[in-house]
């Protein structure tokens, strides 16, 4: 039994895995708070399906690219939960959990370039094969209409994800295809987090950190005045 936690986004997501199926799922829309809803919602998991956490074998958690405190606060909680309970973490790319949305969604997808909105016209994203070949890693892009030009040479390429809608009518393809209401959720890790317990691919619970990709920039309003 795996618990899956997903706060790569606005929505924060549990599920619980056994043997690489989804079992139960719960998701709620935080608006960013993921803080105030995780715990409670992994509570209500545990309840309705009758499971203590002394059942849990592990605990995967979405490591980013995203939201700075969604991702932050998934990962500290992951890593609470393995601590106390003396079980391993696994970390999950969120870019893999909506490709493998993409690829559970549209059966003749082939190459699936799964998208996080990192504002303005840039996007976190990676191309990987139905296989699970990586054929570029994760990166940020600014978009135009010439992004993912080689690529679109090939047929049956989806897009997915919240920073695919910003794509869609920008690139300009007849190869393109777009999925929309595609989101990493935590139920999509099922497959992702058992192979990794299989092969014990597990992450250091006293030193993972969450990969953001680019370094936080803090702002401050220019009416705002710091005392």
């Amino acid at each position: 039994m795996i618990l899956c936690i997903e706060t790569s986004t606005d929505i924060c997501s549990v599920a619980l895995i056994n043997d690489g199926q989804c079992i139960a799922s719960l998701q709620h829309n935080t608006n960013n708070q993921h803080a105030a809803t995780l715990t409670p919602l992994i509570e209500q998991l545990l309840k309705e399906q009758n499971i203590t956490t002394r059942q849990l074998k592990a605990v995967a958690v979405s490591s980013g690219p995203g939201s700075y405190t969604g991702l932050r606060i998934g990962v500290s909680t992951a890593k609470g939960i393995c601590y106390a309970l003396n079980i391993p973490l696994i970390s999950i790319n969120s870019l893999h959990i909506i490709a493998q949305a993409i690829f559970d969604a549209e059966p003749n997808a082939q190459i699936a370039i799964p998208m996080i909105d990192a504002r303005r016209m840039e996007v976190y994203a990676e191309t990987i094969k139905r296989n699970g070949e990586i054929i570029s890693d994760t990166e940020a892009v600014i978009i135009d209409e010439n992004s993912f030009a080689d690529i679109l040479k090939q047929n049956n390429v989806f897009f997915g994800g919240n920073g695919s809608e910003k794509c869609n009518g920008v690139i300009n393809s007849a190869n393109a295809r777009f999925i929309s209401d595609i989101k990493p959720l935590a139920k999509n890790m099922a497959q992702l987090a058992q192979d990794k317990f299989n092969s014990q691919q597990f992450e250091s619970v006293a030193y993972f950190e969450p990969f953001y990709l680019k370094e936080f920039v803090a702002t401050v309003p220019k009416n705002k005045v710091i005392q």
